[in-house]
């Protein structure tokens, strides 16, 4: 009697061993992919703060350069220019889809005037997209007869400014941030123009630059991956391998101007990576009995701002590992 008694003792604990540990198994199993979900949003969370660091470099592209920022159409900006700039093509995209240039840069006989940029063959209605990344800085009408007609102008992180003139649409705004391909406009014949075509310049600090120097639109690339500006109107391709201590060895004068311009822009570059640093150190990792209260007298803040930057409420629960902005 005894024996039957003992087994039944040890059946019943194992049963209840065994269920505790399947309902132990079951609970986990449904906090997992609460949990993966928790992660991911965390991970979404740092790639939108990510997304919001490049927004801020274009905020104020090339600042370093350019002493102020208007929207209205200029070219002298009443600063010295630099010796020699590195300005970096490799996030170029074309403004169009044709490869037909119609009339290059430079003096037209028949005209008499100067010519400032690369007309390329375009339909009315055609796509017109940013060279390169950047905020758009004019937007204007010169009428259907006068200069450009309708243009846009943008200026973008590697110190260039593009105009895009002749146009029949503008689908930007002025202080308007775009990337590279982004559509900024369509093709036209406004302004004075004796035929549908997308006037395109390239400009440093108010500088004209000759846009085949630096593209080849029939291929619809770059001609190299960065173009060393000169005051002295000499400038100069650079393939990536020139800037990174590729075999192919440079002349002299070349060396010198690049090793002058890196260390110009060394302390720059400091400065920049100290504010990219605190930007990205303006979040707070919430840890275990954390609360908005504790957080926000932490970092000077209040809870009121901590909301808003975060879009929760004062009453929301803080999950451990939750990624917080306080500024």
């Amino acid at each position: 009697m005894k024996k039957i008694l003992t087994i039944a003792l040890l059946f019943a604990q194992w049963t209840t061993f065994n269920g505790s540990t399947a309902f132990a198994q079951d609970r986990l199993a449904s906090i997992a992919p609460i949990d993966r979900k928790m992660r991911a949003i965390d991970s979404i969370s740092l790639v939108r703060l990510n997304e919001q660091e490049s927004i801020y470099e274009l905020q104020a592209p090339a600042a370093a350069l350019y002493p102020t920022w208007n929207n209205d159409y200029t070219r002298d900006y009443g600063v010295a220019l630099p010796a020699e700039y590195r300005i970096d093509l490799r996030k170029f995209h074309m403004p169009c889809d044709s490869r037909m240039v119609t009339s290059h840069y430079g003096y037209r006989r028949s005209f008499r005037r100067q010519h400032y940029g690369t007309d390329i063959k375009v339909f009315v209605g055609d796509t017109i997209r940013a060279a390169f990344s950047g905020k758009v800085r004019v937007v204007e009408d010169q009428g259907r007869r006068r200069g450009y007609g309708k243009y846009i102008v943008i200026r973008h992180p590697n110190g260039l400014e593009t105009l895009y003139g002749h146009l029949s649409k503008h689908l930007v705004k002025p202080d308007q941030i775009v990337k590279a391909g982004d559509v900024i406009g369509l093709g036209g014949n406004t302004g004075r123009s004796t035929g549908s075509h997308l006037h395109f310049e390239t400009r440093f600090l108010g500088q004209f630059i000759n846009p085949e120097k630096l593209f080849d639109f029939e291929a619809q690339d770059v001609k190299g991956d960065y173009y060393l500006y000169c005051s002295n109107g000499r400038g100069t391709m650079l393939a990536s391998n020139d800037i990174d201590g590729g075999e192919e060895e440079m002349d002299e004068e070349t060396a010198q101007a690049l090793m002058a311009k890196e260390a110009e822009s060394e302390a720059y570059q400091q400065k920049r990576m100290q504010e990219m640093k605190a930007r990205r150190s303006s979040v707070h990792k919430v840890k275990s009995g954390d609360t908005l209260s504790s957080i926000a007298h932490k970092y000077g803040t209040t809870v009121d701002r901590l909301c808003r930057l975060n879009n929760i409420k004062k009453n929301s629960i803080l999950r451990l590992g939750q990624i917080l902005r306080y500024s």
